[in-house]
């Protein structure tokens, strides 16, 4: 079948052919109508995640799928051929920009019946990010204050509209072509980036969510109340996650000292800092479909690109251009 794979770190996709998946007994087989492109992607093809993802290349890359299911495992039983499915399939085996991915059904869901196949596509990495940050960690409450970085972007879009059926006041940072766009999202507060400084509007906030990391993590910090949490998606990564990583302990110990700087002006600020690499779930997907089709979600696809056009694609997210998510759509 065919696929973009990389074969080396910091070199571009190559499109090529690949075996067929190999589909456990407890898997799913999908055939891929559309596949999402994330900010992760890039980061991997960069070799950023090396140490924490350790992948074997060749690797397809890919972490954002929808399709059909047209095979099953012997032991899955919640699917059958001709299913509406997406997922974000288990960091151990991405790849969805190719024709076929076998994906564990307990992280497959069925796709919502309101949106397009690729705005569905677009949703499952970012929407799950979004849910384990305010939902899963933060239990963000109504009449919480939550301060939302970046919000027209993948993440943001969806994290917006998220803590507003949540009940929450919700605060966005974005560029000065994007004030009125997160606006209609549903952001009660909306700072320009270009113009005005975050950290001299917002004060006494119960939460972050940090796309960006460095210098505006930093920052975050400062706008958050004593006990509020700063959640960054962008990293350092914190012992928390090397724990959960599994990590052996050189890695365990490189990855604390990569936060040791944040966590301890956290600690001196009065607050707390916690890294998020959100994982496949598939039971959580089945929450946002019905979110979606409510329609207390709305996807937001910014860019298609054919299938032929995947590597320029990625190439494109370094525009940072795009509102929501690009996605690119395989032949019929």
């Amino acid at each position: 079948m065919r696929a973009f794979v990389l074969t080396k770190y910091k070199g571009p996709l190559q499109h090529t052919d690949v075996p067929e998946p190999v589909v456990g007994e407890h898997d799913v087989l999908v055939q891929i109508q559309a596949a999402g492109l994330n900010a992760l992607d890039e980061k991997i093809r960069a070799g950023e995640f090396k140490q924490i993802l350790p992948y074997k290349l060749p690797q397809i890359l890919g972490n954002d799928l929808a399709g059909t299911v047209i095979g099953v495992g012997a032991k899955a039983r919640e699917f059958t051929v001709g299913d509406q499915v997406y997922a974000r399939p288990d960091k151990d085996r991405i790849g969805t920009f190719a024709e076929r991915i076998a994906v564990a059904e307990t992280d497959v869901a069925r796709t919502p019946t309101s949106v397009s196949i690729e705005e569905a596509a677009s949703l499952p990495l970012v929407a799950l990010t979004a849910w384990q940050a305010l939902v899963e960690r933060a239990n963000l409450q109504a009449g919480q204050r939550v301060l939302i970085h970046a919000g027209a972007g993948g993440v943001g879009t969806i994290a917006i509209q998220l803590a507003k059926h949540l009940g929450a006041t919700v605060a966005t940072t974005v560029s000065t072509d994007n004030v009125e766009f997160v606006r209609e999202l549903g952001a009660d507060v909306v700072i320009d980036y270009r113009r005005q400084d975050f950290e001299q509007l917002l004060d006494g906030y119960d939460l972050v969510l940090d796309s960006l990391g460095g210098k505006n993590l930093e920052k975050s910090l400062r706008v958050l109340r004593p006990g509020g949490t700063a959640i960054g998606i962008a990293g350092p990564p914190d012992p928390e996650f090397a724990r959960e990583l599994g990590a052996n302990l050189v890695l365990r110990l490189a990855i604390t000292a990569l936060s040791s700087g944040i966590r301890r002006q956290s600690k001196r600020l009065g607050v707390n800092y916690e890294f998020l690499f959100m994982r496949a779930d598939g039971a959580q997907l089945r929450h946002i479909t019905a979110l979606v089709d409510d329609g207390a979600l709305r996807p937001v696809v910014g860019r298609v690109f054919d299938f032929d056009q995947t590597a320029q694609a990625l190439r494109s997210l370094e525009d940072r251009g795009t509102r929501g998510k690009s996605v690119i759509r395989m032949p019929s």
